[in-house]
């Protein structure tokens, strides 16, 4: 089941790249459902914090009717920054399944573990390297045609 859910943030991280945006997605299971669903928009919006996980976070506890996640599962194409990594916590998701690693941003094993640290009142449990060459390819592929462009231009 992971690599279909991952499959789904993938599908939202294209999303993301179709406008520009660093080509990160994520969804938020619930019962087997995808309750929540969200890609990179901080250019778009101009908002710092229109993370994919932000989105999908917001989106969920909509549906849900609360903020607490409890039950709940997030797929992400890359390790989340450290202000995502805060709020998966703080939103008390069950599990956090990780495509590709971070190793200059990350915070859920690259340079610190926000999710898995029990000094925190809730242990978030993290799977890593799903569908990890998929999630990796379309970062790369999106930052070499950035560099491309920006050669022409």
């Amino acid at each position: 089941m992971d690599e279909i859910y991952m499959e789904e943030a993938l599908k939202e991280a294209r999303k993301g790249a179709l406008i520009g945006e660093v080509p990160i997605g994520a969804v938020i299971v619930k019962d087997n459902e995808i309750i929540g669903r969200g890609y990179n928009r901080r250019e778009i919006d101009k908002d710092p914090t229109a993370h994919a996980e932000m989105i999908a976070i917001r989106e969920a506890s909509k549906n849900l009717g609360g903020w607490r996640l409890i039950g709940c599962s997030m797929y992400v194409t890359v390790e989340p920054c450290p202000m995502c990594a805060g709020a998966i916590m703080l939103s008390r998701i069950d599990n956090l399944i990780i495509g590709t690693m971070d190793p200059k941003g990350g915070a859920c094993g690259s340079i610190i573990n926000t999710p898995e640290d029990e000094r925190y009142n809730h242990v978030t449990r993290v799977t890593r390297g799903v569908l990890k060459n998929e999630c990796s390819q379309i970062m790369k592929h999106f930052f070499k045609e950035l560099r491309r462009k920006k050669k022409k231009a």
